[in-house]
């Protein structure tokens, strides 16, 4: 399975936190799975974190690709075919970020790993 990460989802991998669902944690550790974590996301993250709206232990910059090399997780360029999905998708979802990571999904046969119940309403595949 090709995984792409939401924000959360990779933040609480980081962190080991309890709020990532044991499907989830199953699902990143398999080592059959290609796990990929979204440019978009990286913008979201340092977006974020210049705002002071997210804590990180240094700058997104140094942080987001040395988590993802450490976690083996392969970075996920946002390519113009992937957004241009964004024309036929509803607007189930207000959160820019996440409407991308929908559209980079479908364009790229990914499951998403999510608990927005929102994302799921869409139709990719989802995993929590």
């Amino acid at each position: 399975m090709k995984l792409l990460l939401d924000t959360c989802t990779f933040l609480w991998i980081l962190t080991e936190a309890d709020e990532l669902s044991a499907t989830s944690r199953e699902a990143f550790t398999d080592p059959e799975n290609e796990v990929f974590l979204s440019a978009v996301s990286a913008w979201e993250i340092t977006l974020k974190h210049s705002l002071g709206k997210l804590s990180l232990p240094d700058d997104p910059a140094a942080y987001v690709p040395r988590q993802r090399e450490r976690h083996f997780i392969r970075a996920l360029p946002l390519e113009e075919g992937a957004i241009l999905h964004l024309s036929r998708l509803p607007r189930l979802h207000g959160d820019p970020f996440d409407r991308a990571l929908v559209c980079q999904a479908i364009a790229g046969g990914m499951t998403i790993a999510t608990p927005d119940v929102d994302i799921r309403r869409y139709p990719v595949p989802t995993l929590w």
